[in-house]
């Protein structure tokens, strides 16, 4: 780990921040150490970036609320789920390692690609993935985007958001799926997001790729927000009513237990639906419906 506590580092450090913007530099120091260094406790970062705690304070807490930085029970920083990407120890974000734990499981169970996948705008964005031997599979990596409105994991995050929320965000656009299905403006996907929120679980047939059925359930926090989705990628041709109502099931029963394992991350970017009925006993539909979600 490189040391920038020398007093020549310090003063070039001090010099830089006194000539520019404090907090700007404050803030990319933090991400720099704990790129370098993390998990850091906030007399640590202070140590390292030069900066008082009081104003390091508030740094961190912008920086936590805008989810690039999430904190432990111990008090310890660590990289946040927007900063996926930025770094080599993305893969080790507690949300990331408790999500390759149950990935191996729903894998031996189904030998189908699991992903998760968080809201970053308007987009799902899949933060990591255990992939399928199946020759025939769907082809996709960490960082691969989709709609959200489109896809089965981006409707499970925007059910956790109020209608007046949604109507804002997607009112008056043209919603059209990249396998080309055009919505009924805002109006249906409102529908599509009260029947994920009744059901807890979303699915979705060929909206995002021609072949695909995908099925997804919410990563929920200790509060209820969700944090991300959970999601099983099947080829169509390998699903069948039982096979899927299987499939289903175990996504669902998988998704609470590691809601659990990760309750204590706080969320990040949401707004939380008026009302959030969880119905434990919802029963799995015994088709598919071929406009998804």
């Amino acid at each position: 780990m490189r040391s920038i506590s020398t007093s020549s580092t310090s003063v070039s450090t001090s010099s830089r921040v006194a000539v520019g913007s404090p907090g700007v530099h404050a803030a990319l120091s933090v991400l720099e150490a704990l790129v370098a260094g993390g998990p850091l406790t906030l007399s640590d970062l202070a140590g390292q970036v030069d900066v008082p705690k009081s104003s390091l304070h508030r740094v961190c807490s912008v920086l936590l609320d805008r989810g690039w930085l999430i904190r432990d029970r111990g008090g310890r920083f660590s990289l946040g789920i927007r900063a996926i990407g930025l770094t080599a120890h993305s893969s080790e974000l507690p949300i990331t390692t408790a999500f390759r734990v149950v990935a191996a499981e729903l894998l031996t169970r189904h030998n189908e690609t699991v992903c998760l996948a968080v809201l970053d705008g308007d987009e799902s964005v899949y933060i990591a993935l255990e992939e399928t031997s199946h020759p025939v599979r769907l082809v996709t990596h960490v960082g691969s985007r989709t709609p959200a409105f489109a896809s089965a994991s981006g409707r499970v995050i925007l059910a956790d958001r109020s209608r007046q929320v949604v109507s804002a965000e997607y009112g008056g656009r043209p919603l059209v799926t990249p396998t080309g299905r055009r919505l009924r403006g805002v109006s249906e996907l409102l529908e599509l997001l009260d029947a994920v929120r009744r059901a807890d679980y979303a699915e979705n047939l060929e909206e995002t790729a021609v072949g695909l059925y995908t099925a997804s359930v919410p990563v929920r926090n200790g509060l209820g927000a969700v944090l991300a989705a959970l999601t099983m990628c099947v080829p169509s041709s390998r699903v069948t009513v039982e096979r899927r109502t299987e499939i289903v099931r175990d996504l669902v029963d998988v998704g609470k237990r590691f809601s659990q394992s990760v309750a204590w991350v706080p969320a990040w970017n949401a707004t939380r639906a008026e009302t959030h009925p969880v119905d434990d006993a919802a029963a799995v539909p015994t088709a598919v419906a071929e406009d998804g979600g």
